[in-house]
């Protein structure tokens, strides 16, 4: 059976094109990635359940029923505002505690947020031991990923949700996008740095901070050295290669370092 949901991707991105290809890059920049998605889960809990990790990105829904006394529609913005509050928290401490200066840890103070979000009809279905969301709006909300918008800092919502979310009505700017499989559709976006609220402050460098980040990073890398687990799967920002990086042997990238974020709550009928 269908219900009502709001579908929210939160998606990182912002390396440079070209980065050098190698274990320590790539497996710094799955850790980097991976801690910066555990702090956006932190902040879209608990108005949003998160369905699924996918490379750089989470996806989140929140049941809306039509004629809920709390429609969690409107609510967008106050969730966006409290994901990117954290994000921008854990990026400023991966920032002011680095200890590496490889091309994945030096940008990742670089790193951006953006925001796509849409509401529509799910059903949820039983794949194993998981519950995954299903429907044409799930394709919709993956689609606006692929976009227009001319900033690297955005909220890109439907016209369903943009109509319900009044903090973001004064700010929205109308784009029409071409989805593919869908045809064309009346997209609103809102530039996140006009709205910014709530940053985080000033941190001192803490010693304590960089030894604990160096450990966890170093521990983690077992099973990626051992080829276990491949660094930077499914990432969808992380740029193209550089021939002219590439290791002088010609060789490809191995596997290396990373960190996953522990598992969560999938939503209904999650075992």
């Amino acid at each position: 059976m269908a219900q009502r949901a709001l579908l929210v991707i939160a998606d990182i991105g912002g390396y440079t094109k070209f980065m050098r290809v190698h274990r320590i890059n790539l497996a710094h920049a799955q850790y980097v990635v991976a801690q910066l998605l555990e702090a956006v889960i932190d902040g879209a809990e608990p108005r949003l359940k998160l369905a699924k990790l996918e490379g750089d990105a989470a996806f989140f829904y929140a049941l809306a029923p039509e004629g809920k006394k709390r429609d969690e529609v409107a609510e967008l913005a106050r969730i966006v505002s409290s994901i990117r509050r954290e994000f921008l928290a854990k990026r400023l401490e991966l920032e002011t505690d680095r200890v590496c200066n490889c091309d994945s840890c030096t940008q990742a103070g670089q790193l951006k947020l953006k925001f796509v979000a849409h509401v529509g009809e799910v059903a949820f279905q039983k794949v194993k031991r998981y519950t995954e969301l299903a429907g044409v709006d799930v394709i919709f909300v993956h689609r606006l990923l692929k976009n227009s918008v001319p900033i690297p800092e955005y909220a890109l919502m439907s016209e369903p949700v943009f109509r319900k979310v009044d903090e973001f009505s004064t700010h929205g700017r109308p784009v029409t996008e071409e989805l593919e499989g869908l045809g064309s559709v009346t997209t609103y976006y809102v530039d996140l740095s006009e709205i910014a609220r709530d940053l985080p402050l000033p941190l001192e460098p803490s010693l304590g901070r960089r030894l604990l980040g160096w450990l966890k990073m170093t521990v983690s890398s077992i099973p990626f050295f051992f080829g276990l687990k491949k660094s930077c799967e499914g990432f969808r920002n992380l740029g193209d290669v550089d021939p002219s990086l590439v290791p002088p042997d010609g060789s490809m990238p191995l596997p290396s370092v990373g960190h996953r974020v522990p598992p969560r709550s999938l939503g209904p009928g999650t075992e």
